[in-house]
């Protein structure tokens, strides 16, 4: 057994030199905070300087040399976040991730984002070109010349980083705008559902924003029948469509003005709702050059502070919702397939060939094409192609997109150039007006004391004979459905100085009623925004702390809307009576420690489902839509009426009433509760099922991998309350909590030093540093950071003579 010793001493010895290889790899992949560096593409220096939480000061002689500096950060931060934003941009995920990711890159290589952010790059300005690529060269100056070792997820995958290049700026502006303008999904579920069902019901199921009738339209059913359209079409390309990783369903913001605030001077609060990720979707820092100097939440791939406060003014987004997007069918000519339908003639379709490399596996080739409108999504994959041939002897069609991200100039670096440099509420609404898109309501204040609010974007103009306005997807070949122009970027909707003292927007509808221009009819329902005025409206003076509490606030009156149905139910379950003592006390405030909260959530998952799932065409195509719409407004609608034919199950013979599905319902959910959480309703509280989860990509889908690289922590809220925690409603874990906020700031006009942040994670990508998940618990929490600031560590970057 001499032996024994001998192995046990090389197994020490293996197991010694595996931990001082990972200290000597931990120590030369993390940042190099202190000290000098000579870099390649920076004219004279950038000092940064980073404070306890990692928020760097990035000060230059140069507004270009402090981008450059804000590259070389967001690359030695969140270098794997810019790999995965290029990945995404390019339809290159299958490269990386394999054939899982591939419908994802065939439907990206279709829509030609790639193609689009080429095209934007050759038609950008002289200034913001030079923008993007002083902060391209900051990036690349990292890869090339300073990165030491790999972070953790190149390792793992086996990737090397690639140089950064302007297009991948561009590209990864078109998805920030996919998700926040993308309305194109409810117009193919229209198609869809108008093959089974008439128009009026389709009405109710997606209805208008309330005190709104229906937009007059066309019988799109009837249109469809007349075509002859397949059963199939469009539904492979609904469900290939690609998450961007931002997916915006809503935000709120609101700004206070002085003669309602306890400083006499303006607030400013903001809370963007976004897919939560690991690291978050923002980077805090601080930009400092002679007339400039501003602070706030950058995003990485892009040269902007996107949100934020400069010496005079501060600024924050919501989503407007516009429908931008229309979706065309295209007739193929039937003897050439090369051709489609124009109101001149057949034209040839614009073809691409795109080859898509698959790790694992053999590289896909695929063709994709365009036409007049824009890029055929339909070109998605095979499964696609095949169900838009119609019926046998009948017409074939394609899906073709037009969307005003995609044109050669809507790229909006310009505008957001613009904005960050305003020194007044009027230069920013002159600002704002040269933003493109995604569309968005801004609220701004300055230090002169006055507020304001505009949706600032491009809204295209429909023709007063398009009788289908959008709302479902129009014949290509006739011309009356085209776009006819934008509304003029000084006529959007705005709001100056109001008497009352305050502004607010939380996604609702921003237009008044005598707004002349169609902007959307998809505006979200307006329960948050009415808390947020009746919290506004409570008390005659607002501070920080007041602000603050809004932001926290976890009543969801869309909860209360449906609670007089739920506290009449009787249901038959062994749990039915100790679910309606919970029950009995609850007025919708959905905080994470009650139980009545989650058994809410439960009953109306199970409703909406029972409601609605039989005329979708089943469980599954319903389940695939319940994660971009909860069809809360139709479930509303349905029991306001008492719908008995919405509440009749067509897949059985006996005809269920409304009352019938509620006590149903609530039986399902306590028989779901129990399976998922056990018999002690005691211990069902809201946050343990309600979690936010900060996915991170694409360790979340490894589960050996899952813990270490995703956050998870309890929440309260839903999908209404100021507070939000949007859940999907599907799969193993329907109640995460995936869409929250995002970020939150409370920026104070007259004490700066008072102006606090937060997001989601930390401020670094690196899974094992302290600055990985150093904000969660205070995000948790609703705390704040100071948003100036500086001190700590000090990297001074020295531009690098160039070679004789």
């Amino acid at each position: 057994m001499i032996w024994l010793p001998r192995l046990g001493a090389a197994l020490l010895a293996l197991f010694v030199t595996a931990v001082a290889l990972a200290v000597i790899w931990w120590q030369r992949v993390t940042p190099v905070s202190e000290g000098r560096l000579e870099v390649a593409g920076l004219a004279g220096e950038v000092s940064i300087e980073r404070d306890d939480n990692g928020i760097p000061t990035l000060r230059g002689a140069s507004r270009d040399a402090v981008l450059f500096g804000l590259g070389f950060v967001h690359a030695q931060d969140r270098l794997w976040q810019l790999e995965t934003h290029r990945r995404i941009g390019s339809g290159r995920l299958a490269e990386a991730f394999g054939p899982a990711a591939l419908d994802n890159d065939r439907f990206l290589r279709a829509l030609g984002v790639r193609h689009a952010a080429t095209a934007q790059w050759v038609a950008l300005g002289a200034d913001a070109r030079a923008a993007v690529l002083a902060y391209t060269a900051g990036i690349n100056a990292y890869i090339a010349d300073h990165l030491r070792a790999r972070p953790p997820e190149f390792l793992i995958l086996g990737l090397q980083p690639e140089p950064w290049t302007p297009e991948d700026t561009l590209a990864w502006g078109i998805m920030m705008a996919w998700d926040l303008g993308a309305n194109w999904t409810n117009e193919l579920l229209r198609m869809r559902l108008a093959l089974s069902l008439p128009v009026a019901r389709i009405d109710q199921l997606l209805p208008p924003y309330p005190g709104q009738k229906p937009l007059p339209v066309r019988d799109y059913a009837a249109l469809y029948r007349e075509l002859k359209l397949s059963g199939d079409l469009g539904q492979q390309a609904l469900l290939d469509a690609p998450e961007s990783g931002v997916e915006g369903v809503g935000s709120n913001n609101w700004v206070v003005a002085g003669s309602r605030s306890a400083s006499g001077k303006p607030l400013l609060a903001n809370d963007p709702h976004l897919k939560l990720t690991t690291p978050a979707l923002w980077y805090f820092a601080r930009l400092e050059a002679p007339g400039l100097k501003m602070a706030g939440a950058t995003m990485p791939g892009l040269p902007l502070l996107v949100l934020g406060q400069n010496e005079r003014i501060a600024w924050g987004f919501t989503n407007t919702n516009p429908d931008v997007q229309d979706v065309y069918l295209e007739q193929i000519k039937p003897d050439d397939a090369t051709r489609y339908r124009t109101p001149d003639g057949w034209a040839a379709f614009q073809s691409y060939t795109e080859t898509i490399r698959v790790k694992g596996g053999a590289d896909v080739t695929l063709v994709t094409r365009a036409t007049r409108h824009g890029p055929v999504i339909s070109d998605a994959g095979t499964p696609v192609v095949a169900g838009l041939t119609g019926k046998p002897g009948g017409p074939g069609y394609a899906l073709a997109l037009r969307w005003t991200a995609l044109d050669a100039d809507a790229a909006s670096i310009d505008g957001g150039l613009a904005i960050g440099a305003a020194g007044s509420v009027a230069e920013f609404v002159a600002a704002a007006e040269k933003y493109k898109a995604p569309m968005q309501n801004m609220v701004v204040a300055d230090v002169a004391g006055s507020i304001g609010f505009i949706a600032a974007g491009r809204v295209p103009l429909r023709g007063a004979d398009n009788d289908l306005q959008g709302q479902a997807p129009a014949p290509g070949w006739e011309a009356r459905y085209d776009w006819i122009g934008f509304v003029d970027p000084g006529q959007t909707p705005r709001e100056i100085d109001p008497p009352r003292g305050w502004i607010a927007t939380a996604n609702h509808r921003v237009a008044s009623a005598n707004y002349p221009h169609y902007i959307t009819s998809e505006w979200a329902l307006p329960y948050r925004q009415q808390r947020i005025e009746t919290l506004l409206a409570a008390q005659p003076k607002h501070d920080k702390e007041s602000l603050r509490r809004i932001q926290a606030d976890v009543l969801s009156p869309a909860a209360q809307r449906l609670l007089p149905w739920l506290k009449k139910a009787q249901p038959t379950h062994a749990l039915g009576a100790a679910a309606t003592q919970r029950l009995a006390g609850f007025e919708g405030e959905m905080r994470a420690l009650d139980v009545a909260p989650t058994i809410f959530a439960a009953w109306a998952r199970e409703l909406t489902r029972a409601v609605f799932a039989d005329e979708m065409g089943g469980d599954e195509m319903y389940l695939r839509q319940v994660g971009r719409a909860d069809f809360r407004a139709a479930l509303e609608g349905v029991l306001d009426r008492d719908d008995a034919w919405w509440c009749d199950d067509k897949s059985t013979p006996a005809a269920e009433t409304c009352a019938a599905l509620v006590n149903r319902s609530l039986d399902r959910a306590l028989d779901e509760l129990q399976q998922r959480l056990g018999p002690d309703m005691a211990r069902w509280h809201w946050g343990v099922v309600h979690l936010a989860r900060a996915e991170h990509r694409p360790f979340s889908k490894v589960r050996a991998l899952a813990p270490w690289f995703e956050l998870r922590v309890a929440t309260g809220g839903d999908n209404y309350t100021v507070n939000v925690g949007r859940y999907h409603l599907k799969g193993d874990e329907p109640y995460l909590n995936e869409h929250a906020a995002s970020l939150r700031a409370i920026y104070d006009l007259g004490n700066p030093t008072n102006s606090g942040v937060m997001h989601s994670s930390g401020q670094s990508g690196l899974v094992l540093s302290p600055d990985f998940r150093r904000l969660l618990e205070p995000w948790q929490a609703v705390r704040d950071l100071p948003l100036w600031g500086g001190g700590g560590k000090k990297l001074v970057l020295q531009g690098r003579p160039a070679a004789k």
